[in-house]
């Protein structure tokens, strides 16, 4: 599947409908455990919060000064935030494309 900047930018637009996000959210909020286990296998496979990240926390926590230790700590959180969430929407981005697939595949839903 590939998208025009046009049609990613409308349908981030759509989202931004207070009603259809809302929707969206109660959806993935009844899927959540299933995602969050895909999500962090995903996580855990691309090694994502391994050794090095380890080795990072130890560093922030190892700072003895505590202006620098929470400047640190909030780099590593702002960090994993947003590995999480691009892992979060290629997985979202794969999912959506194996259910496109999957009713192109059977449009009777039987």
């Amino acid at each position: 599947m590939v998208f025009t900047d046009e049609q990613v930018e409308a349908a981030v637009q759509a989202l931004s409908d207070p009603e259809r996000f809302a929707g969206a959210e109660r959806r993935v909020a009844a899927l959540a455990p299933q995602l969050q286990r895909i999500l962090a296998h995903a996580l855990n496979e691309g090694g994502w919060f391994g050794d090095a990240h380890e080795s990072q926390l130890r560093q922030v926590l190892r700072e003895p000064d505590e202006a620098e230790r929470a400047a640190g700590l909030r780099t590593l959180l702002a960090e994993e935030t947003r590995i999480g969430m691009l892992v979060g929407v290629a997985v979202g981005w794969e999912l959506a494309r194996e259910l496109h697939q999957t009713t192109n595949e059977n449009p009777g839903g039987d």
